[in-house]
């Protein structure tokens, strides 16, 4: 009995845990309506509440065995109830704090001024808590009746402030996007192009060492005589958002696309928009306990580089770039980030809207045929399932590349981008490889195996780069960026991967490590500059094609990447919006 009484405490902290992270959604979701917080809450009771509930458990049990003098709790204890709350409680806190530094930047500032708030209380609350079980246990036996009465303020405190400082939400109205019709506000200058390659996930610890060696010398004569930046990342470092907003020179708050898909509590109809970080908290998908719809092109409230260009008389060409299904209508060719995955399939790929237009279905469904290039796969990793989906991925890569070379000839463009993700794949399971310190466990051999396996894969993204700086005319510009780089993952995500039977990643972006970019051509000062952001990607390439920047747009247009000469005949202008 005594072990049972034990359990009716762990499971009251557990629940306390449950109430703080279903807060800090809350938070993080601001449009979330306080009518779907109870199917909120059972959701979480029923995940992450039984499960602090049995780490609980086991600390109390643990106490009992080394304990000098063990203890026989009541059903509801305030000698147990007071540690754990605390605990549970800076818990909270500290979740709250790490979300609120790691958020805040894409985060609307009435709402990082809200969950400022609520962090504050929660902590205090905390604070509060753990110098009550530290008077309990000074004072102890002399227990005073109103210690329980207080830890019951302060628990209710710890949940009601916060939820306070969130309020009842704002509107979730979504401003409608115009998908067409903005009538052209200044004509494009000269005839020069523009070529983006994104590399995801590339890193410049492998890029560097790389290119010094002579074994990326692409790599190495952008460093050269190109300008160099750091780019600092968004988070939820996932590629719909980071990619969104590089589309659109906009953060998340102004995009509608503020994670990589929208989730619903089991019998909820409300959605989030973005899940916490730093606990766990995507397991919830994978376990049912949230239902999960991915974003598509239509979910975007902001015009994208693409759209504004066509509308400007700048004819483009899309290929792969996140959040692009269905492809919509615009000047010149698009190929959806899902057209791959549709072509596997049985579908119609002339009705799918993978491609626009219609006739460039049939040209890029040859090429994932039919790539032209050498796509060998690397030597398995750990398992043979994890070198398939990276050989895969490298071979839509290479088909995507082939289907920009090929559409070209039918629809030549001045703006065009391809999206590689190889590389992202490659490192989510060969990084340790690459970086064995961190993991510790890592041989020799296996260094030398993968490693290599790794360099060739950023070899074939080198020589995708030659081919790239091959095709380039006098007055044309490149750009080689990547969004996010690569950071080891921690042990607890290795051991969750393990949990499901999966390959083991050993790489991640989540931490959000910066990502890079290199522009190069005749218009461009060669150097190392400040560090840019994701967001003023569309503004630059605004600017070097002639256009004005929007004044709505988050990022700013990096002027001073290019010469003299080419600044002082192209003075930067602005539109109040390219918005309706």
């Amino acid at each position: 009995m005594r072990y049972l009484r034990m359990l009716t405490n762990a499971v009251i902290a557990g629940v306390a845990v449950a109430l703080y992270i279903a807060v800090l959604m809350l938070q993080l979701n601001p449009h979330y309506s306080l009518a779907g917080f109870p199917a909120l809450v059972l959701t979480l009771v029923a995940s992450y509440g039984l499960n602090v509930a049995a780490v609980f458990y086991g600390l109390i049990v643990v106490h009992q065995v080394v304990a000098a003098e063990p203890i026989s709790p009541g059903w509801i204890s305030f000698r147990v109830l007071v540690w754990l709350c605390a605990i549970g409680a800076g818990t909270g806190a500290a979740l709250t704090w790490t979300n609120l530094q790691g958020f805040g930047p894409v985060l609307d500032p009435s709402t990082v001024l809200r969950m400022t708030g609520g962090a504050v209380a929660l902590t205090l609350c905390a604070a509060f808590m753990l110098m009550l079980a530290i008077w309990h246990r000074w004072r102890a036996p002399l227990g005073s009746k109103y210690e329980p009465v207080l830890l019951a303020l302060l628990l209710m405190a710890s949940v009601a402030v916060p939820m306070t400082f969130r309020g009842p939400g704002t509107d979730a109205t979504r401003p409608p996007r115009d998908a067409g019709g903005l009538a052209a506000t200044a004509e494009a200058a000269g005839e020069s192009r523009v070529t983006l390659l994104l590399f995801e996930g590339a890193s410049l610890d492998v890029i560097a060492p790389g290119a010094a060696d002579g074994r990326l010398p692409h790599f190495g004569r952008l460093a050269q005589s190109a300008a160099f930046m750091h780019v600092a990342t968004i988070r939820p470092t996932q590629p719909g958002t980071v990619w969104t907003a590089a589309a659109t020179g906009k953060l998340p708050v102004k995009t509608g696309i503020r994670s990589a898909a929208t989730y619903w509590p089991v019998g909820g109809t409300d959605a989030i928009e973005v899940l916490p970080d730093s606990c766990f908290a995507h397991a919830l998908v994978r376990f049912g306990f949230l239902r999960q719809q991915l974003h598509t092109s239509r979910d975007l409230t902001a015009r994208s580089l693409w759209n504004i260009l066509s509308q400007q008389g700048v004819p483009v060409g899309i290929i792969n770039w996140s959040v692009t299904q269905p492809a919509r209508e615009l000047r010149g060719y698009q190929v959806s980030d899902e057209f791959a995955q549709l072509a596997g399939s049985s579908v119609d790929l002339d009705n799918t809207e993978g491609a626009w237009p219609r006739e460039a279905a049939s040209v890029a469904a040859a090429a994932l045929t039919n790539p032209g290039v050498d796509t060998r796969g690397a030597p398995a990793p750990a398992r043979s399932d994890a070198s398939e989906l990276i050989a895969s991925t490298c071979r839509s890569d290479r088909a995507y590349e082939r289907m920009a070379t090929d559409l070209e000839g039918s629809f030549p463009s001045r703006f065009r981008a391809v999206r590689y993700r190889c590389l992202d794949a490659a490192g989510h399971y060969l990084l340790r490889y690459a970086q064995p310190n961190p993991f510790g466990d890592v041989s020799a051999e296996d260094v030398e195996r993968y490693n290599l396996a790794l360099g060739g894969f950023y070899a074939a993204a080198d020589a995708a780069v030659g081919r790239a700086i091959a095709g380039m005319r006098p007055g044309d510009l490149l750009i080689v960026m990547s969004g996010f780089g690569m950071d080891p993952m921690d042990i607890g995500k290795q051991l969750l991967e393990r949990t499901f039977g999966n390959p083991v990643p050993t790489g991640t972006h989540e931490r959000a490590p910066d990502g890079f970019m290199f522009v190069f051509g005749s218009a461009v000062t060669p150097g190392r500059y400040a560090r840019a952001s994701i967001v003023d990607l569309v503004p630059t390439v605004l600017y070097f094609f002639g256009l004005p920047v929007g004044r709505d747009m988050d990022g700013f247009a990096r002027t001073d990447i290019f010469s003299r000469d080419f600044t002082t005949h192209r003075p930067i202008t602005y539109i109040p919006t390219y918005e309706r």
